[in-house]
């Protein structure tokens, strides 16, 4: 496994599919943003539909070369992710992205997992800014708010 389980009084966070591919393909600010649970107390949460839609993102053709540059597989990597990230069964909610409904099980996740931040690399999702009291962050601003939090004893 790539990444360390959270310890006590981890920061809670949803990531979008587009910023988990991001940070198990390339080395990027998500990247860093996942490096950090070594450092942070920081969990992370997915759902069901969640893991499905990575599973179906990590099996695009587009990707394949980026996949096979880290040595595992699609599978692989799913799973990885499945260890890693803590499973909550999402809450039902109600349309609120209407121009892409799929982000809005990001959110039911976020509800479900009382996270503290969701981080997405998605325009619909940024836009809002906020979901019922979660801040919607991109990857550089998570890594922000997290610096600004006492590292891991």
């Amino acid at each position: 496994m790539l990444f360390a389980k959270p310890g006590a009084n981890a920061l809670r966070l949803v990531a979008d599919t587009n910023i988990v591919v991001s940070a198990r393909l390339w080395k990027g600010t998500p990247h860093v943003l996942f490096q950090a649970a070594n450092d942070h107390p920081l969990e992370f949460f997915t759902s069901a539909i969640l893991l499905d839609e990575l599973a179906e993102v990590l099996l695009r053709r587009k990707l394949a070369k980026a996949i096979r540059a880290t040595g595992l597989t699609a599978a692989a990597l799913l799973a990885d992710y499945r260890e890693f990230a803590s499973l909550v069964i999402r809450k039902r909610t109600r349309r609120v992205v209407l121009a892409d409904p799929d982000d809005d099980h990001v959110l039911a996740c976020a509800l479900a997992a009382q996270a503290d931040l969701i981080v997405s690399g998605d325009r619909h999702l940024l836009d809002l800014k906020g979901y019922r009291g979660i801040p919607i962050v991109s990857a550089a601003e998570a890594l922000r708010r997290i610096e600004r939090r006492e590292p891991r004893p």
